[in-house]
């Protein structure tokens, strides 16, 4: 199976360096930029599940693709959608999977109308990745696990194709039965996480000491009210697992979101905040209403953002 890594950054980096150390045919699409780094310095990964220094991997930039590859795994922030449809669409064909690793859930619906709905799985990943200023990836826990599947959950001979070229690669990969499902509660934990550690500034431990668990519970149960409304409730067992996880007391769990904060950088404040508040039951908010936990995250990392792009 002929695969494209959409971008060489973090996820992009990490999971496709596995597949190129298992022997996958895998190549990446990059900008210039990153592709002279690869070029210079190689890929890179220092992970505690096992370091990868790959020379030269193949790399294309988006102008020299004329030929439709098998699967095309989408790893970009969701603010970059637009751009990376464009540069991968010569990749694209009747036959070809796209698989999306992004926030939330509206970027299926937007890949589905620039493409084909035939070509769209679903996706996920459970993984903590930064970058140096090398250009390093750096895998910072020891999770590294990627979940797909066909979003109506049939077990179909292309999916079972998908999990046996991503399988025994040196991550964890998981065909799925129920990615949408998956999707949806993955989507109410990072809100829940990259809402309250981007918009105090601090770990979830620092949040707990300062008597914050309710407003961080308040939160997960907006965001789960928001997924039981869209007909996909969180299963008691995970909304279980996801409360301790975001109370325990001394945790450093910080979101990705914060560390972008702390660099300057943009964030997928509309994508994965926005996009919540539109589904929610009652979008429609009177404005002497008073704000939600959900609304008040929203707007202040929206702050955020409009200082930076001042």
């Amino acid at each position: 199976m002929r695969i494209l890594m959409v971008g060489a950054g973090a996820i992009g980096g990490y999971f496709g360096g596995r597949l190129l150390d298992a022997g996958r045919d895998v190549t990446f699409l990059v900008r210039e930029g990153r592709a002279q780094e690869l070029e210079r310095d190689g890929l890179i990964v220092r992970s505690p599940l096992g370091n990868i220094e790959y020379p030269s991997p193949p790399q294309v930039m988006a102008a020299m693709l004329d030929t439709p590859f098998d699967l095309i795994v989408l790893s970009c922030k969701a603010y970059d959608l637009d751009s990376a449809m464009e540069s991968f669409a010569p990749a694209v064909g009747p036959e070809t999977l796209i698989l999306p690793l992004l926030n939330g859930m509206a970027h299926l619906d937007r890949l589905a109308e620039r493409f084909s709905p035939a070509n769209v799985l679903g996706g996920q990943c459970l993984i903590s990745l930064d970058r140096d200023a090398s250009g390093a990836i750096l895998h910072l826990n020891d999770t590294h696990q990627l979940s797909f599947g066909e979003r109506d959950g049939g077990l179909t001979p292309r999916i079972q194709k998908v999990a046996e070229a991503l399988g025994n690669a040196g991550f964890d990969a998981v065909l799925s039965e129920q990615i949408t499902q998956e999707m949806w509660e993955k989507w109410c934990f990072i809100a829940t996480g990259a809402g309250i550690t981007g918009s105090m500034r601090a770990s979830i431990g620092d949040v707990v000491a300062s008597g914050g668990a309710g407003l961080i519970l308040k939160l997960l149960d907006e965001c789960a009210q928001v997924a039981d409304h869209a007909g996909h409730p969180l299963r008691s067992e995970v909304r279980q697992r996801f409360e301790k996880m975001l109370t325990t007391p001394g945790s450093k769990m910080t979101a990705s979101m914060l560390r972008d904060i702390e660099r300057g950088a943009p964030i997928e404040v509309q994508h994965v905040f926005g996009e919540l508040i539109a589904r929610r039951p009652g979008a429609d908010r009177s404005p002497g209403e008073s704000l939600s936990a959900l609304d008040y995250v929203y707007l202040h990392l929206r702050a955020y953002e409009a200082r930076r792009l001042t």
